[in-house]
């Protein structure tokens, strides 16, 4: 039920940072955000926790300027994996994952936190 409702979030996120911005894009489809939904939700319950620990050198060194970077990473390797999903440019995918951390923030406190979930 976490990882649902954590992929809904992640869905829901990656949609409004589409919609709000021309530089993403899932192609022609709704199946194309789902499968990124999926993708990116996978990533950050796999890759981000290795990668943050890996990296908690560089986080403190530039005050967590680095762990926003490992956002962005997060997008670009959805968009590599995902062809549907689509990134143009550093810029887009700067601003959608300040866009998709707002929308999994204002989710969590609308409806709570699915990592605090036990089931």
């Amino acid at each position: 039920m976490r990882w649902l409702l954590t992929w809904g979030f992640n869905t829901l996120a990656l949609f409004v940072a589409a919609w709000l911005l021309d530089g993403v894009g899932y192609g022609d489809s709704w199946w194309g955000l789902f499968v990124a939904g999926v993708v990116f939700t996978l990533i950050n319950g796999f890759a981000k926790p290795v990668l943050t620990i890996l990296s908690i050198p560089f986080i403190v060194v530039t005050l967590g300027l680095f762990y926003f970077l490992l956002n962005v990473l997060m997008l670009y390797l959805t968009d590599w994996i995902v062809p549907d999903f689509e990134l143009r440019d550093f810029w887009s995918a700067a601003l959608a994952a300040i866009i998709v951390s707002l929308v999994n923030a204002l989710l969590r406190l609308a409806l709570g936190d699915p990592r605090e979930r036990t089931s």
